[in-house]
């Protein structure tokens, strides 16, 4: 009987679990507020809002506020000098560093011990969990799992108190026997400098049996690219036979499908798509064959949804199939009503299952085009698989008015394998956003508000360089895809033209 067996029956009950979110969604939404507003009625946020009193979700609505970073920045900065009793119960240690808004360079996300273990390591189990449950031959638990992780730092001066990358702060904290059955080491892992972070993690974890990786699938092709290198070998089941699966997240994956599939040529190898943030750990997919993700409800998370067309937030039992919204969530971080900055569409409501489409803030409407990264994906994926073209990273912006009066939308992108044809794949792509999006083709009609769109071709290591001037590279951190501002794309245009 191998080590996978084995382990198998510790995820037996939770597959059982799992179950309830088939037909019980609002009542697994109901049972989570109301342990929230039960654990946070005497906290500071608790009493302002009258939790004492509320009786459910139509009282929460009527005394706690929808929220953005700002509105919680002030009571965030005193839970990091070490104050008690916020947003949530007891003094919060962990700061989980995301990308910043428009007033800050970075958001500092509260990360309790309780939302650790009831968000984001539940998150992980339960991945593992329906990766067992729909793969009875695995043996993933028979060699080691490689997980790439950020860093982290001293938060203040506050004892024991810690801000980073919530890889890092989930690395820290992790099971001491986890660390058994992961690569690389502890210290290699937490590393800040990724560059060498990359190398150390490659040649510690290519002698040893991995069966299963985690990560951002940008900078883990990173690594595996450089293990290649030292390696001298062609693909990765070279260097691990076992290999079965690539948990995956933090940015689309359609962008590095084909390089993976290209790089890892297995039968057995799978793909498996987990919606974790800073803010928590949402999603699952756990139909292989289904590219939209299961919405985990009964973890210390509730959900509302505003429509991007309009009107108020509705809870989940109020969302409907095909609609655009913005996410909202409370959770056992102290996060009230906070506006995430994710946009998601429901492919079902029966179970509670949803795609992302993007940013609230990463999308082009310059001239009412509603371009969303979901777009985007599809429009490149298409191009692609016309021309035989991969694309490492890209980015877009509008061209408000040239020189000729004219506006466009203005695509700076990296290609891992170039179009033979740049400008068929330029066509290709403005076709499809047009089938795809009728706010677009309504714009591009007869080439009267918006012409066709341009692409710059970025030159190799453009946008790791751009991040590492930023000191962002590694860890979580990537390029906005879409802007309505030009900021970030003259930024790399510039870059463009020089060599580091």
């Amino acid at each position: 009987m191998s080590i996978t067996q084995i382990v198998r029956k510790v995820f037996e009950p939770r597959q059982r679990d799992l179950e309830r979110h088939q037909h019980d969604g609002e009542a697994l939404q109901r049972e989570s507020l109301r342990h929230l507003i039960e654990a946070a009625r005497n906290t500071e946020y608790g009493r302002n809002h009258a939790f004492s009193a509320m009786k459910g979700y139509e009282d929460f609505v009527k005394h706690t506020p929808v929220n953005t970073y700002e509105e919680l920045k002030g009571a965030i900065d005193r839970m990091r000098h070490g104050e008690r009793d916020i947003l949530w119960p007891g003094k919060v240690k962990w700061y989980a560093k995301s990308s910043g808004t428009t007033n800050d360079k970075s958001k500092f996300i509260p990360v309790s011990q309780q939302g650790l273990k009831q968000m984001h390591y539940k998150g992980g189990f339960d991945a593992v969990a329906m990766y067992l449950g729909n793969n009875p031959q695995s043996k993933i638990f028979d060699g080691r799992a490689l997980i790439l992780g950020g860093s982290h730092s001293p938060n203040y001066n506050v004892k024991d108190s810690l801000v980073g990358d919530l890889s890092a702060i989930l690395i820290e904290n992790i099971n001491p026997l986890a660390n058994l059955v992961r690569v690389p080491k502890k210290k290699t892992a937490l590393l800040s400098d990724f560059e060498i972070k990359r190398d150390r993690i490659a040649r510690e974890a290519m002698s040893k049996n991995v069966t299963n990786i985690s990560g951002v699938p940008s900078w883990m092709l990173s690594v595996l690219t450089r293990m290649m290198e030292i390696t001298g070998k062609t693909h990765l089941e070279e260097v691990w036979p076992n290999i079965e699966v690539f948990f995956h997240g933090g940015v689309a994956f359609t962008p590095y499908r084909k390089q993976y599939e290209q790089l890892i040529t297995s039968s057995r190898m799978h793909y498996m798509e987990t919606y974790n943030a800073s803010e928590g750990f949402f999603g699952l997919q756990d139909d292989p064959a289904d590219k939209s993700m299961l919405l985990m409800l009964d973890y210390d998370v509730f959900y509302e949804f505003i429509p991007m067309d309009g009107g108020d937030a509705v809870p989940l039992w109020g969302v409907e199939k095909g609609r655009n919204y913005a996410m909202v969530i409370s959770t056992s971080c102290g996060l009230w009503r906070y506006e995430i900055g994710d946009t998601v569409q429901f492919t079902s409501t029966n179970p509670y299952k949803f795609i992302i489409t993007g940013r609230t803030k990463h999308f082009i409407n310059a001239f009412g085009e509603e371009l969303i990264v979901d777009n985007a994906e599809k429009g490149l994926a298409y191009a692609c698989q016309q021309t035989e073209a991969e694309v490492s990273e890209y980015t877009a912006a509008p061209v408000f008015m040239d020189d000729k009066a004219k506006c466009r939308h203005q695509w700076l992108i990296e290609f891992a394998k170039p179009p033979k044809d740049l400008q068929l794949f330029s066509t290709l792509l403005d076709q499809h956003l047009q089938e795809i999006n009728s706010d677009y083709e309504a714009k591009r009609y007869k080439d009267i508000t918006l012409q066709p769109l341009e692409i710059i071709e970025a030159r190799k290591g453009l946008f790791n360089d751009w991040l590492k001037l930023r000191g962002k590279l590694g860890g979580q951190h990537k390029v906005p895809r879409l802007s309505n501002s030009r900021e970030t794309i003259e930024q790399l245009i510039s870059l463009n033209e020089k060599k580091i």
